[in-house]
């Protein structure tokens, strides 16, 4: 469906997200939410940067005057050289009823890019990627690669000038980090820091929900006070109610058939399996026998279709599938 209400911009968001917005432009905003899945986009990405402005806002002390300031001439001084259509320079206008918490946003959206003490006073542009409805590859300005599962988006700056690499992401994404030991390669996503030198791995945060899986190297996942070394072959979750749990092992590499398009299974337990065909696929797929549910499965699916890999599965462990109006059941 189409929208078609009132306009939706910046100090309006903000405004419904300090709970000031009128009950007529609640409604307007919901309604522009659900118009398509490219304002849902955009809405969870700006309350991500809402979401960390909040964070940084408690834990770092600002001259907010001089910092919005600086802020300003660098937005308005700077044109990044990228495509129209998939990178931009978020830009912020201020609001005069919000006041401090306007000033908060336009200054944390880049705070811990800009004002932070890893970088200076030089002009910095900011690059936004969103995915959309498929996956992207991008090369950041180290070299680094990172492709982006559908409906994510990347932010980062058009150079890194300081003494880390900082980028924040929303959704899903792949990284492939070009090493470098004097300048940590940082990743904020929904309030958990990853801090890496140089591998390559995969995040994924929706949900409320962020994992992290080692492929090579060491990565260092952190939340709140907690953190935890990851080594290949080992993936950690964060939850908002739990926060960080226990580390864990992983048979197989299941998590980035968006980049991949395989399925590497390595004595990888059919459950698992399982829950990366419904998530791909988009089906329905339950497993009607408990007997069955940690079958370990060895092999690799490239580019396979739902059928044929059931047909695997079903030869394999001599199990029936079972098609019905509700779903697939294996037993």
């Amino acid at each position: 469906m189409s929208y078609t209400g009132m306009p939706i911009d910046d100090d309006l968001l903000v405004k419904y997200l300090v709970g000031e917005a009128t009950p007529t432009e609640e409604e307007a905003i919901q309604n522009w939410i659900a118009a398509s899945p490219a304002n849902r986009q955009e809405f969870d990405n700006f309350k991500l940067i809402w979401d960390e402005s909040q964070h940084i806002a408690s834990t770092k002390a600002l001259d907010e005057d001089a910092a919005y300031l600086r802020l300003q001439k660098r937005l308005n001084n700077t044109t990044p050289n990228v495509e129209a259509r998939s990178a931009q320079v978020r830009k912020m206008k201020p609001s005069w009823w919000i006041g401090i918490a306007a000033s908060l946003l336009l200054i944390c959206t880049v705070a811990w890019l800009t004002i932070s003490h890893y970088y200076d006073n030089r002009n910095i542009a900011f690059v936004k990627i969103n995915s959309e409805a498929k996956t992207r590859t991008q090369t950041l300005p180290d070299g680094s690669v990172v492709t982006l599962n559908s409906h994510s988006t990347l932010i980062y700056p058009e150079k890194f000038t300081g003494t880390i690499r900082p980028v924040t992401m929303l959704g899903e994404a792949f990284f492939k980090v070009t090493p470098d030991k004097t300048k940590p390669f940082i990743i904020k996503v929904n309030g958990v820091t990853v801090r890496v030198v140089g591998t390559s791995f995969n995040v994924k945060s929706r949900d409320d929900k962020t994992q992290v899986i080692v492929e090579t190297g060491i990565v260092n996942v952190s939340e709140k006070s907690r953190n935890v070394n990851l080594n290949p072959g080992e993936k950690v979750l964060v939850t908002k109610k739990d926060g960080l749990l226990a580390k864990e092992s992983i048979k197989g590499r299941l998590y980035n058939y968006y980049a991949t398009h395989e399925l590497v299974c390595d004595e990888t337990p059919l459950h698992e399996l399982v829950g990366s065909l419904n998530e791909i696929y988009g089906s329905h797929i339950v497993i009607g026998n408990k007997a069955i549910n940690n079958l370990p499965i060895t092999t690799v699916f490239k580019d396979q279709s739902l059928d044929e890999t059931l047909l695997v599965i079903s030869e394999t462990f001599k199990i029936k599938v079972e098609r019905g109006k509700k779903g697939i059941v294996l037993k």
